[in-house]
């Protein structure tokens, strides 16, 4: 049996059956030993759990990195069979939009994404917006839409249907359904909200045609979106800082004082050592149900969280994205953080909010770090 990380039953479980069936004709991997935990394990690729005292790097490595980007998809999408919004689902929201300076990414994240695009539209309305489902559906929709912006230039048939369905599935209020208890991917609706913007707003040329168009119960769903995210108070500053990222693509979130508002917000958060922490975004209870409250209260460094990969890549993307210069001081002071901070596999140390196992976060905080430092001109070559 294959070892899960508990936060991942849920969508594992759903591919019980698959994975029984493809066993017969691919190996399984062998169960790891509690000894040796690896965050990602899939025939040949073995990743090594993330650790805090794991050495850093003199020098950014960009070939490291995306080697770690490349593996832990590959291994996720190998072994869990589904689109995890932390792993595969980062993946395609990231890699496609370093294609630029890195050559267009392998697709056979691409096309598990198309596999995973029959199957979630062969299943009934109401099952997809149960459980992981709608997280699911969202990141596929928006996996593509990067594909299409990024890679191809153009609208393909698959984004359409991945977009079409995502706003099938979405509920009145606006959002879509979510398990309020794994952060910062599955603990808010908000989250969802803000990465459903993003899809529709990337696609190229879909949300100008869709909503000029004639299929008024799309348009009115767009607008149920729109409306949710204007006029929802987001949980806490990192669903603020997802507002604003969002804001940038998709029209009428907010206006100039509101996104002037929101840099200003990120700004107050940046570290004496020039990076972020995802810690200092949210009050432990704000994050979900508050289910990870207690364990984030007992954390050593509760009070003087350390900066971290992940939302050090995310404020400096989200204000290059708002307009601010790469030249600002602020943003200059992350960049060095992100280059004095890689870590010797490749990664960048960011701590799970939820286990202190997988770290899977780890694999965000290394592809956002990718990203700002692109959005700056401060991504190395590959060696």
């Amino acid at each position: 049996m294959i070892a899960l990380a508990p936060s991942h039953r849920a969508c594992q479980l759903s591919s019980i059956a698959r994975l029984l069936l493809l066993s017969a004709s691919a190996a399984v991997p062998t169960p790891l030993p509690a000894a040796e935990p690896h965050q990602y394990a899939y025939e040949s690729i073995a990743v090594p759990a993330a650790t805090a005292d794991e050495p850093r790097r003199g020098s950014v490595s960009t070939a490291l990195a995306i080697d770690h980007l490349e593996q832990g998809s590959v291994a996720w999408s190998g072994q869990r069979r589904c689109i995890s919004c932390h792993t595969n689902g980062t993946y395609m929201l990231a890699r496609p939009a370093l294609s630029a300076a890195l050559g267009t990414p392998p697709e056979s994240t691409l096309g598990f994404f198309k596999e995973q695009l029959t199957s979630l539209a062969s299943e009934p309305d109401e099952n997809l917006r149960k459980s992981t489902k709608p997280a699911q559906v969202i990141y596929l929709a928006a996996g593509l839409a990067e594909w299409d912006r990024h890679v191809t230039g153009s609208l393909s048939a698959d984004t359409d249907k991945a977009l079409r369905l995502m706003f099938a599935i979405q509920e009145d209020s606006g959002t879509w359904g979510t398990l309020d208890c794994w952060p910062p991917y599955e603990s808010d609706a908000y989250h969802e909200a803000t990465v459903a913007a993003l899809a529709a707003a990337t696609a190229p040329g879909w949300l100008a045609a869709t909503e000029a168009g004639s299929d008024n119960d799309l348009k009115s769903r767009i607008a149920w979106l729109r409306t949710y995210l204007h006029d929802t108070p987001p949980p806490h500053d990192y669903g603020r800082v997802l507002l604003l990222q969002a804001s940038t693509r998709f029209p009428g979130l907010v206006d100039a004082a509101a996104s002037a508002d929101l840099v200003a917000m990120i700004r107050r958060h940046q570290r004496e050592d020039g990076g972020w922490s995802i810690r200092s975004f949210a009050a432990p209870e704000a994050w979900g149900r508050g289910n990870r409250a207690e364990k984030l209260r007992a954390e050593p460094d509760f009070e003087t969280p350390a900066s971290d990969g992940h939302m050090t890549g995310l404020a400096i993307l989200a204000l290059r994205e708002a307009g601010v210069s790469a030249d600002d001081l602020g943003i200059n002071r992350g960049i060095a953080w992100l280059k004095a901070n890689q870590r010797a596999s490749g990664r960048w140390w960011t701590r799970s909010l939820n286990t202190d196992t997988w770290h899977f976060i780890t694999y965000s905080g290394t592809a956002l770090p990718l990203l700002a430092l692109q959005s700056c001109g401060a991504l190395p070559a590959m060696e």
